[in-house]
């Protein structure tokens, strides 16, 4: 599960001058650069060529050394752009870690370049993480989109669903985006419902993590199966079943969280 380190310290202002060579996080659309055998590349100074999309953005520093995200039109000569998924096994945890935090802010920084409220062009904040207006003062910050997930058991069976955006023959557990006014339990309640039919009770907390597709929150709760029979609502979910250890479908890459909390489960019901 991709997690950002321990030793990865946020921050807004970066170092004059950096004390060890930085790493700079060069981006195209949603793919992160990287050079020959997968190395990110170090140095004081940005190594990619002028003409990008912005000014280098200071992320914060990873044991001790800072971290840019630059970004660029197209690749340039001698790199290769891999998306965060590719990219993850092929770069250390640390560094597809904070490769996910250079994608969001980019990608905030890309789509608020004007103002909502009068339409003139945003500046970035020089203290704070935020893109402001000159003209009326109005100021945005980067956007967090929280979501639940929710491991579904039925003594050892798992709920395990389909969407019709996964790849070929793959089942995930079931999420939802939070709606306005709801508390984190009320969305599970609500979107377990809607998309299999089941009811469910006694919900846990498990655990987090950031999920930059391209600003996601994952909230992960365990819940019990209560009543209902599945029922898929035929276009978030395709399909849906109770599955045992023994009896699996494909399942989603070790980058997220959803493969955290079904490898968890196997870990318990397989022992």
């Amino acid at each position: 599960m991709m997690l950002l380190p321990a030793g990865f310290d946020p921050g807004i202002c970066a170092p004059e001058p950096p004390g060890t060579p930085a790493y700079w996080f060069g981006t195209v659309g949603n793919r992160v650069l990287v050079q020959a055998g997968d190395r990110l590349p170090r140095g004081h100074a940005s190594p990619f060529p002028a003409g990008g999309d912005g000014e280098p953005l200071y992320l914060g520093s990873l044991a001790g050394s800072a971290c840019f995200a630059v970004a660029m039109a197209q690749a340039p000569p001698g790199y290769t752009a891999l998306g965060l998924r590719e990219a993850f096994g092929r770069l250390p945890d640390e560094l597809c870690a904070v490769a996910g935090v250079a994608l969001q802010l980019l990608d905030w920084v890309r789509t608020h370049r004007y103002c909502g409220v009068c339409a003139a062009p945003m500046e970035r904040a020089p203290e704070d993480r935020a893109m402001r207006c000159p003209a009326c003062g109005h100021g945005c910050y980067p956007r967090v989109a929280p979501a639940v997930m929710v491991r579904v058991l039925r003594g050892s069976e798992i709920l395990l669903a389909r969407s019709p955006h996964f790849p070929e023959g793959m089942y995930s557990v079931l999420a939802g985006f939070v709606e306005p006014g709801e508390t984190l339990e009320q969305t599970i309640h609500r979107e377990v419902l809607e998309e299999v039919g089941v009811e469910v009770d006694n919900l846990r907390y498990l655990a987090s993590q950031s999920w930059p597709f391209p600003h996601s929150l994952m909230i992960a709760f365990d819940a019990e199966y209560r009543r209902g029979e599945i029922r898929v609502d035929g276009q978030e979910i395709q399909d849906a079943g109770w599955f045992t250890p023994q009896r699996l479908p494909r399942l989603p890459g070790r980058i997220s969280i959803a493969r955290y909390l079904i490898d968890d489960y196997l870990t318990r019901f397989t022992e």
